[in-house]
């Protein structure tokens, strides 16, 4: 064979190589990425509220259930001679039903987080891992989303006998290094730990949506999350 046809052969292999390990997302429209975004974070996100908005929904499941900090935890002994145990039991119980109330409020902001996205961020976003449609929302939302929560978790938290004496005493043990920042009051702990049990719950619906796109009915999300399987 001569040099030529072998240059010729090894270039043409070179890019039959190429093709098979392109990136299967380079075939999508800017427009086609993000619509298959927002149709498995609506997806997401309305599973998550489903479960996770509803009287048990935070109370119920171990994996988000909110429990009174570590510091006020190791405290309960001495608060239970006290005759305060009770308390403690109901005002866990009220900072599961004030999550339970917020996290409805998600939804639009997630949504509309989907505006902003390029489509280099679609692709990114789409191949970075299990849970990174869920982890890109997260940075997007996290912070207008705590604004949202805070004042129904308030409203709620405000109700239990305990709420005021929980802030002064982590207040206090903040001061001493015991707790962090977000614990420093009850609304904003339960602020942060309904977050965090909320986006959990859409990275485990993004889970399966990478999994089994095609059982959730949508042409977008089938043809988008298709091309990775």
């Amino acid at each position: 064979m001569s040099i030529t046809k072998q240059v010729t052969t090894l270039l043409a292999g070179m890019a039959l190589a190429a093709t098979a390990f392109a990136n299967p997302l380079d075939a999508l429209t800017e427009k086609e990425a993000g619509g298959g975004l927002k149709a498995a974070l609506e997806a997401g996100s309305v599973a998550a509220v489903g479960k996770l908005g509803v009287d048990g929904g935070f109370l119920n499941n171990d994996a988000v259930r909110i429990k009174l900090p570590r510091v006020l935890e190791k405290a309960r002994p001495i608060l239970e001679m006290t005759g305060r145990g009770e308390q403690l039991d109901e005002l866990e119980t009220a900072m599961n039903r004030a999550a339970e109330q917020a996290v409805p409020l998600a939804k639009p902001l997630l949504v509309n987080a989907v505006k902003s996205m390029t489509l280099s961020d679609a692709k990114a976003i789409l191949t970075g891992g299990d849970t990174s449609v869920t982890d890109f929302f997260k940075e997007k939302t996290a912070a207008p989303l705590a604004v949202k929560f805070k004042p129904i978790v308030k409203g709620v938290t405000d109700k239990s006998k305990l709420s005021g004496q929980f802030n002064s005493a982590m207040a206090q043990a903040t001061k001493f290094g015991l707790a962090t920042e977000e614990q420093a009051s009850v609304e904003s702990y339960v602020t942060q730990r309904a977050l965090d049990g909320l986006f959990l719950m859409i990275g485990e619906e993004e889970k399966k949506i990478r999994e089994n796109p095609i059982s959730y009915g949508s042409k977008a999300i089938s043809k988008v999350f298709g091309l990775l399987k």
